[in-house]
């Protein structure tokens, strides 16, 4: 069950990284001084990241608790 802890661990981070890219893009975004559709059209891009991202990191904390209890 440690290898069920480690990989959700992985999968864990990389979902916080995705956040923290999604975070940076959007500030880039945001700096660039782009007109309005076109920032509209960047955080519909980078919606789709977060969520991707959201989801990689709960599956990963899922795992986790699961190898926590089966542990």
């Amino acid at each position: 069950m440690q290898a069920l802890i480690w990989i959700g661990a992985a999968l864990t981070l990389m979902g916080v990284l995705g956040l923290g890219y999604c975070v940076a893009r959007v500030l880039r975004a945001k700096r660039a001084g782009l007109d309005d559709p076109a920032l509209q059209a960047e955080l519909r891009r980078v919606v789709t990241i977060n969520l991707a991202a959201i989801g990689v990191s709960t599956l990963g904390l899922m795992f986790v608790v699961l190898g926590v209890l089966l542990s």
